[in-house]
C-alpha cells in the first residue's frame, strides 16, 4: 500500500483517497458532514496564492479547507497531474 500524506501536501491536479481523519469533536463532525470520509476519492484543484486554503473536488462539488483542517486528514495519493 502507498504511504499516506497530509491532505495539504497534495499537488494541484493530484488525486487521492482519504485514509484517516484525526479531527475530533465539533471540527471532526463538520469535516465528516462535508463528505470527507475514509475511502472517498478527491482531487486537489487549487491553492490560494499563499497556499491557504486548498480547494478540493469530490462527489461532484468543490470545497475549500484551511491548512490547519487539511493537516488533520491523511490521504493515499493515487495519481499525479
Amino acid at each position: 500500500m502507498a504511504e499516506s500524506i497530509s491532505l495539504r501536501q497534495l499537488q494541484v491536479g493530484q488525486t487521492a483517497v482519504i485514509h484517516t481523519i484525526k479531527a475530533d469533536g465539533e471540527l471532526g463532525r463538520r469535516i465528516r458532514d462535508m463528505g470527507l470520509l475514509p475511502g472517498v476519492e478527491l482531487e486537489a484543484v487549487g491553492k490560494a496564492p499563499l497556499k491557504d486554503p486548498v480547494a478540493l473536488r469530490l462527489k461532484g462539488f468543490t470545497l475549500t479547507l484551511r491548512n490547519n483542517e487539511a493537516d488533520l486528514i491523511t490521504v493515499i495519493p493515487s495519481s499525479q497531474k
